[in-house]
């Protein structure tokens, strides 16, 4: 009789796709083969613990003649899975608001990557940028530092001091190969400020490009940064792919118009774009054998390009979808109600991966929140936010400062120069057009539309006048944050408590505006780019808009806002 001696060398779920993949070596005599079984199905749960038992099984009972042993880093790992530093992959939207994923219950858009990750790992529902803003929410993810902590950092299209750790910059100096895609760090001008490349990484076309370049037993560091879901947008380009907008859930800062409706049916067509890409990454992750042994984190900047999101310390502004994958050290399902700022990234990569985190950095690690083995953790109950200056759509090329703190309950903003445009002023200045902080849309253009006019909200109002110098939502009967409470003395104690936490917070840090609160740093710190110098004519704006709803048989009809 034949001896028959097999080896099974490795197995892997592909977690995307319910792929199962078995790699088999065997012996009969003394010729060698050795074959991969791929199987494509639904992989339930029970399925994979009946798949994984049999494997077991199969290794035990397994002609290793002789007291031969297979060799030790084959046993029950995906291929490649080394014990060491694992590698990070950090995937970045550009202007994505929480609720917007499947996960959180929207039922419109379709993001079954982010989806996955959450159910295979952890799902934030209180994650929270540092600044609504592209440059200043970048600077705080990769120093860990508050924006107001960083000097010109903390203002868009600015210049950012290398002189601040990075913990790019760090994981490469301990050995990692690191890199990037699209967009880092920006907009801005990095080298001014010292560096001689993107403070997110080297360049690369692409992730396999990226990983093509590294060496064989080199952890790596990669930054995913799309330009989706930021403006502009291709028009009408969710209706065309089967998004109805009788589904759209519109926020209640926004009007409930068919025109806005599609909007973010566009908007939601990039998210979807962001999703697939990530997918491809992770995908091509899983090929190559890095997937256990990568953390993964998959999240956006700031909030959506909307009138009272992005640019905002409002909710739709700040708040963030978080999820985060590691193999074996985030318990699969869980899902995180305490609060985090992006500031806290950085602490966590580094822990992770077993290097010192600098005195430097503000931020906390989320390992505590992540390990399975730890069931306890001080309570994270508050997170504190802020902005400085956006686009430059003021006089004077003034900022509109603001500090903000968010608890469970309540949002507490406090408008240091409540006297200015909090929206930019209503004729341009240097940059975007009329209220320059707000992306142009035809959202944006038909809540100016309605200046002066009855709406149910005020919708112009909540958009673009002048704010309060403290703002108060209680969250539970205002998820939108449209009924500023500060002035009803109901609230007075809980308004003390707040202002008085927020004070502590920027002393702690060591925020000008605790000393000065009407600096003038901020507003005198370069704005780097020049651009659209002229208004916009608002009339015809809305008149060239023109939005698709199905006829019928795979037709559209075109039709206007008005």
């Amino acid at each position: 009789m034949n001896s028959f001696k097999t080896i099974i060398y490795g197995y892997a779920f592909d977690f995307l796709n319910d792929k199962f993949t078995l790699d088999i070596k065997y012996t009969i005599e003394e010729t060698h083969y050795e074959f991969k079984v791929n199987l494509n199905c639904d992989l339930s749960d029970q399925m994979k613990r009946y798949l994984t038992a049999a494997i077991i099984i199969s290794l035990l009972y397994s002609g290793c003649e002789n007291n031969e042993t297979p060799p030790k880093d084959n046993f029950l790992t995906a291929t490649r899975t080394p014990s060491k530093q694992p590698n990070i992959l950090f995937l970045l939207a550009d202007d994505w608001s929480y609720p917007h994923a499947g996960v959180y219950g929207d039922p419109v858009i379709r993001t079954p990557t982010f989806d996955r990750l959450a159910s295979e790992g952890a799902l934030f529902d209180n994650a929270f940028c540092a600044a609504p803003s592209c440059s200043p929410s970048r600077a705080a993810i990769l120093t860990g530092r508050y924006p107001h902590q960083l000097e010109s950092a903390g203002n868009l299209w600015s210049v950012i001091p290398n002189k601040f750790p990075n913990w790019v910059s760090i994981l490469e100096e301990g050995g990692y190969h690191t890199g990037k895609s699209q967009k880092g760090w920006g907009p801005g001008d990095f080298k001014r400020g010292g560096y001689t490349k993107n403070p997110a990484g080297n360049d690369y076309a692409s992730f396999e490009e990226f990983l093509n370049e590294k060496n064989d037993d080199q952890p790596f560091c990669f930054w995913f940064g799309s330009t989706d879901p930021h403006r502009s947008y291709e028009r009408n380009a969710g209706v065309k792919t089967g998004m109805k907008s009788d589904d759209i859930v519109v926020p209640g800062f926004l009007p409930d118009l068919e025109c806005v409706r599609n909007d973010m049916m566009d908007y939601f067509f990039e998210v979807e774009r962001f999703d697939r890409e990530c997918g491809n990454i992770i995908r091509l992750l899983e090929r190559k054998g890095f997937l256990e042994n990568t953390l993964i984190v998959m999240t956006s900047d700031n909030g959506m390009p909307f009138p009272r999101a992005k640019a905002n310390l409002y909710d739709y502004g700040t708040r963030m979808p978080l999820a985060m994958y590691w193999k074996g050290k985030i318990r699969a399902g869980t899902r995180i109600d305490d609060f985090m700022n992006f500031i806290d990234f950085g602490p966590t990569f580094l822990e992770a991966t077993g290097i010192d985190v600098p005195e430097s950095f503000s931020g906390r690690s989320l390992m505590p929140l992540l390990d399975v083995k730890k069931n306890e953790h001080d309570k994270r109950d508050k997170v504190f936010l802020e902005r400085e200056r956006h686009a430059n759509v003021r006089k004077g090329d003034l900022s509109y400062p603001c500090r903000a703190i968010r608890t469970q309950e309540y949002l507490y903003i406090r408008n240091f120069e409540p006297g200015r445009w909090p929206a930019g002023e209503p004729e341009t200045h240097q940059s975007v057009g009329q209220y320059g902080d707000v992306d142009n849309s035809i959202s944006k253009f038909l809540i100016m539309e309605v200046e002066g006019k009855e709406t149910e909200p005020d919708f112009f109002k909540l958009a673009f006048s002048k704010r309060s110098a403290e703002e108060l939502y209680i969250l539970a009967d205002d998820p939108y944050n449209l009924n500023n409470v500060a002035a009803n003395s109901e609230y007075e104690d809980i308004l003390d408590k707040l202002r008085a936490d927020l004070e502590g917070w920027m002393k702690q840090t060591n925020d000008l505006r605790i000393t000065k609160p009407q600096t003038t740093y901020w507003d005198l710190v370069e704005y780097t780019p020049d651009y659209q110098r002229y208004d916009f004519d608002l009339v015809k704006r809305i008149e060239d808009y023109k939005m698709l709803t199905p006829a019928g048989y795979g037709r559209y009809e075109e039709v206007p806002c008005k």
